[in-house]
């Protein structure tokens, strides 16, 4: 049995962050995450924090080559914990209730989609909905994140938690109409793989904390109003498998990201549908881990079109 990495790893929640000194630094939290009220913020000043953070010092991705500091940092805006990610690999109808609620079948093996790393986006940053895309269909999808922490590959099922780096929440934004038959024929791909459409955070969360990543309260909430609340016990393919599964003759790369599904609840199943609208804030949070905010800003209606990576 190999060391597990979390035996040399020395943070437990890490966050990406813009210090008030300028730099952008990793840190570990001095104190507890708090949070701006929710509310349709698509200003500079969305995402200001008071927090301090010990500078983590080195290759966060080395089992050996970094540690938290004594040096201290106040945070001046809270960034994606991932700088870059490689790929996003993402798996479909993975909730059991999910599955019922959208009337598919359970799958017989994971169904696997993939986003840009363009898609990434920081928390408290717009999720900003293409002008091909503002009819009535930008949907929400609460996932928990599992970031890959070393090279893998033919990974069996029972060694698959030693290659996580670390846990985080992610918003699977999707495009419903560019997803199914009326526009996009089945586009899952194209649909889901917009700029910014991938936000993560707030932190991540090592597996020294979260030991079982499948007993994890699960939710979403649209204007302050719950959309999702389920669990991680609902998943079909349970982290360990879906690991393996992926890296079947393929290497998984450190900073890689597996987003695991999404529970009940998304807006498209609902009765009436309901969609994003622009200034729309949504929270996406999952237990251990925290709360991931973001704002919906439609591209025809946004002025800050650029610099908003």
């Amino acid at each position: 049995m190999r060391p597990s990495m979390q035996a040399l790893r020395p943070w437990t929640r890490l966050i990406r962050f813009l210090g008030k000194d300028g730099k952008i630094h990793h840190g570990e939290p001095v104190g507890p995450l708090s949070w701006p009220k929710a509310g349709s913020d698509l200003s500079a000043n969305a995402g200001k924090l008071s927090l301090s953070a010990k500078l983590i010092a080195g290759d966060i991705y080395s089992s050996s080559e970094n540690k938290v500091t004594e040096t201290v940092v106040e945070v001046d805006r809270l960034l994606s914990p991932l700088a870059h990610v490689p790929s996003f690999r993402c798996i479909g109808l993975n909730y059991a209730k999910h599955a019922a609620e959208t009337n598919m079948p359970i799958p017989k093996y994971p169904i696997l989609f993939m986003k840009p790393a363009g898609a990434l986006q920081d928390p408290f940053k717009p999720v900003v909905v293409p002008e091909i895309a503002e009819n009535k269909q930008a949907d929400w999808e609460s996932e928990l994140a599992v970031v890959i922490g070393k090279k893998c590959k033919n990974v069996k099922e029972e060694e698959a938690l030693q290659y996580v780096l670390g846990y985080t929440v992610g918003n699977d934004i999707s495009t419903r109409k560019w997803q199914g038959s009326n526009l996009g024929s089945g586009q899952w791909c194209f649909s889901k793989s917009f700029d910014t459409f991938a936000p993560l955070g707030p932190s991540l969360v090592s597996p020294a904390l979260i030991p079982d990543p499948n007993k994890l309260r699960i939710q979403s909430r649209v204007n302050g109003v719950s959309m999702q609340d389920s669990s991680t016990a609902d998943m079909i393919f349970n982290v360990p498998r879906l690991i393996a599964f992926l890296s079947q003759s393929t290497t998984l790369m450190p900073g890689d990201v597996i987003l695991t599904g999404t529970p009940e609840g998304v807006g498209f199943k609902r009765d009436p549908p309901i969609y994003l609208q622009h200034g729309d804030h949504v929270v996406c949070e999952i237990e251990h881990i925290g709360e991931l905010h973001n704002t919906i800003a439609y591209e025809s209606k946004f002025s800050e079109r650029t610099d908003q990576k």
